[in-house]
């Protein structure tokens, strides 16, 4: 039995961007007639509908949920590859309300969009205490990985974080040019309060772990 573990990282434009997630992957003996089992290292958060507390990870292909066809494990082609492109692409997506069983016939509806945009909220403050909960209890042999990664997107992350603590909704491109008036409605005042009484303790997990916030921070006052 082989034991694996994987980093993956959020994209851009959803509400799991820049953040850091890490999946333990077990080859059972009968690879690859069997999907490898795959545990979440969740730090008892759940982020998202098919990535449980428990570390459970629901998901079509490893045959933990309902599928057919080239959704589900096929002995043949089916690879690690496309586990991971499928927990990237498919379970940390841009609308993961939506990835509920059932709720995929509200997409396009007032009331799923809605629900959508509230779920995006919790998701990204969940995403945040995730990286919080990386930065101070690193898996051990990955200590440096989280450390180099966070170093690295800590600027987009804060960046993020101001915008939509102006109101920019989950996912905006905070990047561009856009002016605060133009997307001060894209957020819930519910939503900027928490990150407001959050971000602080952000910067204080990346200042722990030698990553300089400083300059940062001035740009942002």
């Amino acid at each position: 039995m082989d034991l694996l573990r994987a980093a993956i990282v959020g994209a851009p434009g959803t509400p799991y961007h820049d953040g850091l997630f890490l999946f333990d992957i077990c080859l059972p003996p009968q690879y690859p007639n069997e999907p490898p089992m795959v545990h979440y290292n969740s730090g008892g958060l759940r982020i998202n509908p098919n990535l449980y507390e428990s570390g459970k990870v629901c998901l079509s292909i490893l045959n933990t949920w309902t599928g057919s066809g080239t959704e589900v494990w096929n002995p043949g082609s089916s690879t690690i590859l496309h586990v991971l492109l499928s927990l990237q692409a498919l379970v940390l997506n841009e609308k993961p309300y939506f990835n509920e069983a059932g709720y995929d016939s509200l997409i396009g509806k007032a009331e799923g969009e809605k629900n959508s945009i509230s779920y995006n909220e919790n998701a990204f403050l969940d995403s945040c205490r995730s990286m919080m909960y990386l930065l101070r209890k690193p898996p051990k042999h990955f200590e440096e990985l989280v450390k180099e990664h966070f170093k690295g997107r800590c600027k987009n992350i804060l960046l993020a974080c101001n915008a939509y603590m102006e109101g920019a909704p989950i996912g905006y491109p905070f990047g561009d040019s856009k002016t605060k008036q133009e997307y001060q409605n894209g957020s819930s005042t519910g939503f900027k309060i928490m990150l407001r009484k959050l971000f602080p303790k952000l910067v204080e997990a990346f200042s722990d772990n030698g990553v300089d916030c400083s300059q940062m921070l001035d740009k942002l006052q």
